[in-house]
Order: C-alpha cells, then structure tokens, then sequence
C-alpha cells in the first residue's frame, strides 16, 4: 500500500525538510517486509484566488487530481485525536483490506475545503492548535516511521 503525504506549500530546503525525509526514508526501509511503500511527498503551490473560500476550492481541486485512489485523510484541527497504537492500526487494516493507498492532505493557510473534508475517510487531528504546515509534515512522517516500528514490533515506540 503506498503512503503519500499531499501538502500546499513547499518546504524550503533545511533542517525541517531534512528531518521529514530522515523520518520518510526511516519508514521506507521498516515499511517494505509489511506492503507499506512509496512514503512520498507531493507539494502543490498555494493558489492565488483572491478569497479564502476560492483558494480553498482551488487547492481542494489541485489536490484531488494529484492524489492516487485510495484512502483519504485529513490533517485538520477538528479531527480525530488518535494515539500511535490506534493510528498503526487503522493502517494496518486499510492494508490488510487491500486499499491501494492512503494519502495524507495537509492543507494551505487557508485551511482545507470544508466538502473536501467532508469527503476525506477519516480526519485526524495533531491537537486543537493550529500548527504550521511544516511542523505538522515533521509530525506525521515520524508517526507514518512509528507506525512501521510498531507494526514490525521494533522496540523505537515504548507504549504502554
């Protein structure tokens, strides 16, 4: 199943995109032995609509058209709060369903397209914050590397 984190805006080159592919190519390797691959990353620029709304409904349409078929998740605020645990094992059966991939959306300053959340299989939430779109990139690539470690049983995530 591959795995693709979709996100408006490009990092700039330096320690947070550094970090991200360290965690990417992390997952990469422990990801293999278990049908998790690609770990890729598509950056779309911010569109230049004049309103909030119209950007929004732009991005949302740039974004689908890049997105693989497959599962869709969005990183938003008033998503779900899961733990590590749980959100290795939502991956885990979205592969053993046999779902080609899962595509994580991060979206613009703006936001994310309300019907495009709407939209999503499952919305999921870092915290109630707002965080930067280049933090929020940092957290999930270390949780998609978590979630191979905990799949493979690999001692790098001590749970409870």
């Amino acid at each position: 199943m591959r795995i693709t984190i979709a996100a408006i805006g490009r990092m700039k080159s330096g320690p947070e995109r550094e970090l991200v592919w360290r965690y990417l190519d992390r997952a990469t390797g422990g990801g293999k032995p278990m049908a998790l691959t690609g770990f890729d990353v598509i950056e779309l620029p911010e569109s230049r609509a004049s309103s909030a709304a119209s950007r929004k409904a732009d991005e949302a349409k740039a974004l689908r058209a890049a997105l693989p078929e497959g599962v869709l998740v969005m990183m938003d605020e008033r998503g779900k709060s899961l733990t590590s645990e749980s959100f290795a094992g939502q991956i885990e059966r979205w592969r053993d369903d046999g779902r080609p991939a899962v595509s994580f959306v991060i979206g613009g300053a703006d936001g994310i397209d309300p019907d495009f959340v709407r939209s999503a299989d499952l919305a999921i939430s870092f915290s109630p914050m707002v965080w930067p779109h280049q933090l929020v990139r940092i957290m999930l690539a270390e949780q998609l590397y978590r979630t191979t470690t905990i799949l493979s049983g690999h001692p790098y995530h001590r749970g409870d």
